[in-house]
């Protein structure tokens, strides 16, 4: 599809579109039976705004999603859309556009009649229907594809359709539940890219779940990192990789080697070298988390390779230390290290986040 043809597509759609609204959660709790999956949850969300609820399986934030959709009840607190409570409003009266990891397709329906299930429920005229879904399938690059049924589209191409469903009854709220999951890499990057695109020129109030940090990263205008129903820190990429608030932040976001250290003062002391320490910290026996790429060749720290992956932009380096920690090294494709060679390192002076060592 031409540059044209998109900008083409996003103009439409955006002369039509409404600016996004805020979203809030207030307190929201959800019990299911004697088990309590969302603890209060607070959670504020700007007109426009990309917000990624990332977490491990199990920690809330689908449901924290169906909630916001209307698919579930709260047992406390309230949800807004725009300022407005909306938590005894049904889902179809909530003005919401949803795009879920199975793609719910209508087997029997064409690309163009899936595309119009939702105007076609809100009784929108023909002729501007028609016009409507031809912008949205040029929007999201299937332009052309309208007479196809979903057996006749691979995985990409069908989440394409319900993310054109779901953008085309032009929505205040987009949700996002585990879109890419089931696509494979390539597909998967290409799309959350074009996903982000849309979102910016949009500007479509955007709430996205997912376990995959990457995806979070490379989207989010803001994450919340969600844990035990709870939401550990919100902030924006940068500030959850280089400054978090806790130990599960720092383990879930991005890599780190977890490597035992002594604080005191809020310095951390790991492999005999001095770190700063993220936020507070209690003095005494702790765990610091070292991102990779503050590992370098060149240092006081004795180790042995164990493994070493080309990762096209850099190298990626397993070490053991003399002591038996094992250490991560993201280093530059040129800096060649061998199986079982033995090396010394250095780390960086940048803060880490930590700890308390159990036992």
């Amino acid at each position: 599809m031409t540059e044209t043809a998109i900008a083409t597509a996003d103009n439409a759609i955006l002369a039509g579109a409404r600016a996004g609204s805020a979203v809030a959660f207030e307190g929201v709790v959800k019990d299911y039976g004697q088990t309590r999956v969302l603890h209060g949850l607070d959670l504020a969300i700007q007109p426009g705004e990309f917000v990624s609820l990332l977490g491990p399986s199990g920690c809330g934030k689908t449901t924290a999603l169906r909630v916001l959709a209307g698919l579930e009840r709260a047992n406390g607190g309230t949800v807004r859309i725009g300022g407005s409570d909306v938590s005894a409003v049904p889902t179809n009266r909530r003005d919401l556009g949803m795009v879920f990891q199975a793609y719910s397709l209508f087997p029997h329906l064409d690309v163009t009649a899936n595309t119009a299930f939702g105007l076609r429920m809100r009784k929108v005229a023909k002729r501007e229907a028609a016009a409507r879904v031809r912008d949205a399938l040029a929007l999201v690059g299937l332009a052309g594809f309208g007479e196809r049924y979903p057996h006749q589209l691979s995985g990409g191409q069908q989440q394409r359709v319900a993310l054109a469903r779901a953008l085309v009854t032009e929505p205040r709220v987009l949700l996002l539940d585990e879109p890419l999951s089931a696509l494979d890499a390539k597909v998967r990057v290409t799309l959350r890219d074009e996903i982000r695109r849309i979102q910016l020129r949009l500007g479509i109030t955007t709430v996205f779940v997912t376990h995959d940090q990457e995806e979070a990263l490379a989207v989010s205008d803001r994450i919340a990192v969600m844990n035990a129903g709870r939401i550990d820190q919100i902030g924006t990429p940068e500030e959850l990789y280089l400054r978090p608030a806790t130990a599960h932040v720092a383990e879930f976001v991005g890599l780190s080697s977890v490597l035992p250290c002594t604080v005191g003062g809020g310095v951390a002391e790991v492999l005999g070298i001095r770190l700063p320490v993220v936020g507070e910290a209690a003095d005494g026996p702790a765990e610091a988390f070292v991102r990779p790429e503050n590992v370098r060749l060149g240092g006081p720290i004795d180790a042995v390779v164990l493994e070493s992956t080309f990762l096209g932009s850099v190298r990626r380096t397993v070490l053991r230390t003399a002591g038996g920690q094992l250490l991560r090294m993201q280093h530059a494709v040129g800096e060649r290290v061998e199986f079982d060679e033995r090396v010394t390192l250095g780390i960086e002076p940048a803060p880490v986040a930590v700890r308390p060592r159990e036992g």
